[in-house]
């Protein structure tokens, strides 16, 4: 086998082994969150799946980022984020901060409430729970960063059914209010 075989050999190793990663990684099921970042005409965000607690004391949070990502040069500029833990109700904004059909920057807001945090951050209305951060650190490694904030404010919303990410596709668990409500006879007062 000569050199270029050799190398054409591990890249494609390395293309299976990545496809076959993400699939994998697809049969973990994860809540949806929609991350904010920016300020004015200067907003943006995306959806995410990986948002995992740091630590409790102090609140810290943290989640992967595509440097890539138009997020990632505001989340730079500002140095503050938003983390809003979507509700099963909120397929639509999550599809919208995925960029699902086209949406860019301050257009993924459209069509919901939105409020600012103590850091200046959007944080959306009706979530499970918002969380409002500063950046801690930027840890760079492969094509992301490791994205270590530091919980300013918490918002907690309703105890409803979440939204969650399982085989490539948007699931729920649990139940909304109404539903639980129903389900056990119970009225509302």
């Amino acid at each position: 086998m000569n050199v270029v075989t050799t190398l054409q050999t591990r890249a494609a190793l390395l293309r299976d082994t990545s496809s076959d990663f993400r699939a994998a990684m697809r049969q973990l099921a994860g809540g949806v969150a929609v991350v904010t970042v920016g300020r004015g005409e200067d907003l943006t965000g995306l959806t995410a799946t990986s948002i995992s607690s740091l630590s409790a004391e102090p609140p810290t949070i943290m989640f992967g980022l595509n440097l890539a990502s138009s997020s990632f040069p505001v989340l730079q500029r500002h140095r503050s984020f938003g983390v809003n833990f979507l509700t099963a109700t909120q397929k639509q904004v999550a599809d919208r901060f995925a960029g699902r059909n086209g949406e860019k920057g301050a257009a993924r807001y459209a069509e919901a409430e939105w409020s600012t945090g103590v850091t200046g951050a959007p944080l959306l209305a009706g979530a499970l729970a918002s969380l409002d951060c500063e950046v801690e650190e930027l840890i760079e490694r492969h094509s992301h960063a490791i994205v270590i904030g530091r919980v300013r404010e918490v918002r907690r919303g309703r105890n409803d059914a979440a939204l969650v990410y399982w085989r490539g596709d948007y699931e729920r668990i649990g139940w909304m209010v109404e539903e639980a409500t129903t389900a056990l006879g119970l009225r509302a007062f």
